[in-house]
């Protein structure tokens, strides 16, 4: 009888320890699964558009003949479309990272076991687990911490990325922005870093190589060994046959493939000629309601007026100190330039000033910048007093005199010639002239003649100044050079752009040029003024302008 009792109380007991020990299993089971649920509804809805970056491809800006003249991105790496990536070079990446890239949702289990299979046989870690979209989730969203939680917050952003984006999206955010080591990020940085080409040229061997260095680019580096990195190489590609992503005789042919290393540096395209690109990015946004994000991210190709012979030779100008006066301190004496074609406004060349240049920043070239001077003085007062009837050769009072109440000004030199024609108050930049002539034809018709060749109401004041340039505020070089194009074009002003069609990356225009001339005086008087204009450079003020064999128009201020 004791021992059946004896019996009971250990099977009682035994039960005991085995109920609350499936009890812990239950609970801890719980909260492994409230745990994970509360991990996974805090990253389902996670802000991934910082991945975007990824698919960010360059704008390219063309000249007036087509050719690519500059490109502009945001990033540090050079986006490029997964269409311009060869299927060998995406091959041997998918063949040693994650072969089974297509198969899963992001995570892969499989892999997971694999390794851990592999490593626990190894004594060490030897493989990993992690997919591309794991990858791209630390490489892009997280920190660099090896922590379980960060490993979560990989694993739960992976499985939201493969929701959002396709393979292909994927793969080509990856190849965009992983480092390939000797600060290269992203393959088409790469591919110039290593070998001097673009991404399409790469053979696979030279692919096999560059995928190689994903895992470990400073310890692989070609430059400092090379044995390791055709080494690695070789692993890459007897995978890439494992995975039938290559025949026996590619693989064959690109293991025996001597490679050359060559470093083709940077794009030189990128970053050139910034300010002329500034106005561009300008125009873009402001007429076409285009935005910065996008013009540096979406890879738009943007058809200009520039040209850029002109463009070199302004550039090569501002750089030579010689030919400007001293500034104060470390700061350079600034100028602005800009060449307009008078016929349809094209925007040819530009500068927008000397030293450092700020991305968006103040432009001479195309911003305000100060009053006008005596480059007013063709059109107020004296293309408003042509149309009124006067003539170039009429005389016009050149002595001291006071206008109103106390205006009096002067000529450069402090002296007067009594009378002189137009056209000599023209050649000779005479103050004195201009103010009495605009005071005879009246304010009025002169505040017309300036709104007319588009300068700016804001600026216009309503006085005998305006003979002089004396403006309300500046104006641009841009302004004034498209006044002066009314002289050069026959009486019709131009509208001034550089941007003549944009195309988006999936080649769909969506802007272009519809541009009109204004008429602003007849033809004759733009002569008449044309011909006082090349006085001033023949025998006056602009004589430092004169081109040999060519006929110089213009006027100094």
């Amino acid at each position: 009888m004791r021992k059946r009792t004896s019996v009971i109380k250990k099977f009682q007991s035994t039960w005991k320890k085995l109920h609350l020990t499936q009890v812990s299993i239950l609970l801890a089971s719980t909260l492994v699964l409230a745990f994970l649920s509360f991990v996974y509804f805090s990253y389902k809805d996670a802000d991934i558009s910082a991945l975007e970056a990824g698919l960010a491809q360059s704008t390219v800006i063309y000249d007036a003949d087509g050719e690519v003249a500059s490109k502009i991105s945001a990033n540090k790496n050079e986006g490029i479309s997964i269409d311009q990536i060869p299927d060998h070079m995406k091959n041997a990446v998918i063949a040693i990272e994650d072969h089974r890239f297509y198969d899963h949702g992001g995570i892969d289990l499989k892999g997971i076991g694999r390794a851990f299979y592999t490593n626990l046989k190894a004594g060490g870690i030897v493989e990993g687990g992690s997919t591309l979209t794991q990858q791209l989730t630390k490489n892009a969203l997280l920190s660099a911490e090896k922590t379980y939680k960060r490993k979560l917050e990989e694993f739960f952003l992976a499985l939201e990325i493969e929701k959002e984006y396709s393979k292909d999206e994927i793969l080509q955010m990856y190849l965009n922005q992983v480092y390939f080591g000797e600060g290269a990020w992203g393959i088409k940085r790469a591919a110039m870093k290593y070998y001097a080409k673009d991404v399409e040229d790469l053979s696979i061997s030279e692919a096999a190589l560059l995928a190689g260095l994903v895992k470990a680019p400073s310890a692989i580096n070609p430059y400092q060994n090379k044995e390791k990195a055709i080494e690695r190489r070789n692993l890459v590609l007897d995978r890439m046959k494992e995975y039938s992503f290559i025949s026996e005789k590619e693989w064959e042919k690109a293991k025996n493939e001597k490679l050359v290393f060559e470093d083709g540096g940077g794009d030189p395209l990128k970053g050139k000629y910034p300010y002329y690109v500034d106005v561009v990015l300008e125009e873009a946004i402001n007429k076409y309601n285009i935005s910065l994000d996008d013009l540096l991210s979406n890879g738009y190709q943007i058809y200009t007026e520039l040209d850029q012979d002109m463009q070199g030779s302004v550039e090569e100008t501002y750089k030579n100190d010689q030919l400007f006066p001293k500034g104060t301190g470390d700061q350079p004496v600034q100028s602005g330039a800009i060449l307009l074609d008078p016929q349809n406004g094209g925007i040819r060349a530009l500068a927008g000033g000397r030293g450092e240049h700020t991305l968006l920043g103040h432009n001479r070239a195309v911003h305000k910048v100060g009053q006008p001077g005596s480059t007013m003085k063709p059109i107020v007062p004296y293309t408003a007093a042509l149309e009124s009837g006067w003539e170039i050769k009429d005389e016009l009072k050149d002595e001291r005199m006071t206008f109103g109440k106390d205006y009096e000004p002067n000529n450069y030199n402090g002296q007067f010639r009594g009378n002189v024609p137009m056209y000599e108050a023209v050649k000779d930049s005479l103050n004195v002239p201009a103010v009495w002539l605009l005071d005879e034809i009246g304010v009025e018709k002169g505040v017309d003649a300036a709104k007319r060749f588009g300068i700016p109401e804001a600026a216009i004041n309503q006085n005998l100044a305006l003979a002089l340039g004396g403006t309300n505020e500046g104006v641009s070089p841009l302004t004034m050079a498209q006044a002066y194009a009314v002289f050069a074009n026959g009486g019709e002003r131009p509208e001034a752009h550089s941007i003549t069609k944009i195309v988006d990356k999936d080649g769909e225009t969506v802007a272009e040029w519809k541009g009109e001339n204004t008429r602003v005086i007849s033809k004759d008087v733009a002569d008449k003024v044309t011909t006082m204009l090349l006085g001033v450079v023949q025998h006056g003020t602009g004589k430092a302008a004169q081109i040999p064999g060519r006929d110089v128009a213009g006027t100094t201020g």
